[in-house]
Parts: structure tokens; sequence; C-alpha cells
């Protein structure tokens, strides 16, 4: 996989701390998916020894924002970006490296035509968090929305 916006991790990286801090690695972003990756760091296991639930939530909303970010990024002029609500669930134990894979919910042209109509446009991003054996073990829903500026 390729970063096709390497701009959107650089941004991040530099402007999140819990991004730098967990070493989140950007490998492909784009306004269609988004692939982050966290490496097994051991200062962020947890009890058993894999990745600390903690650190899966945030390496999964930091796939919603550059997902987020990618597909509307040039309305930040007018709008910005907020998670309204998140969910997750942990479906197996989770070792070593895991990737978080994130899609949008809704289509771009929607959501910017409830925008453009004076609107606060809600859409799900929703991420697939996995072990390096491509198991799935996690599945997370962040709703953002664009709250236009004043």
């Amino acid at each position: 996989m390729t970063v096709e916006n390497p701009s959107i991790g650089e941004m991040l990286a530099a402007t999140v701390p819990m991004v730098r801090t967990l070493n989140l690695e950007f490998l492909e972003v784009s306004p269609e998916r988004a692939v982050l990756r966290l490496p097994d760091q051991p200062d962020f296991h947890n009890h058993i020894a894999g990745p600390h639930a903690g650190a899966m939530f945030t390496l999964a909303e930091s796939a919603s924002g550059a997902i987020v970010l990618a597909a509307f990024g040039d309305q930040l002029s007018r709008a910005v970006p907020l998670a309204v609500r998140a969910e997750i669930g942990y479906k197996k134990v989770a070792k070593g490296v895991v990737t978080a894979t994130a899609t949008l919910g809704r289509p771009i042209a929607e959501v910017i035509a409830e925008l453009d109509a004076g609107q606060r446009p809600e859409f799900p991003v929703s991420i697939a968090i996995q072990r390096e054996d491509e198991a799935v073990t996690g599945e997370m829903t962040v709703v953002w929305t664009l709250r236009p500026n004043s």
C-alpha cells in the first residue's frame, strides 16, 4: 500500500500528540480509504501483552480522522470536522502489530450538498481493526460532523 496523500499523515503527526506518542504509521490515505498501523510496542501493552484498548481506540479514531481530512479537506475554509460520537467493539484478542482500515459511510457529494444547504451534516466512518493474520479484532464507528464556521 502507498500513501496517496502523505501531507495528511504528516499534519496529524504534527498536530495530534497521541498520533506521535503511539508512533502511528499512515499506510494509505485517500477519500475512499485510510489505513493506519500501530506498531507492537510493549509500553502500550495491556495485561495480556497485546495493544491496550485505548491505543486501539486511538488508532481507529485517527484512521477515521485521516479519511475525513482526505474527503473534506477542501471544505476546511468554511467548516471544521468534529467527531460527534464513537462506538467500538472488541471482537478478538489483538497481539502484535494491528492496522485500522477506515471507510466513509456516505457519499462525499451528499455531505457537501447538506453543507451547501446551510445544514450541519453528520456522516459515519466505519473502521476495522485487524491483526497481521487479518483477523478482525475490533470494529468501530465514528460519527463525524462538518460544523460550519461562524
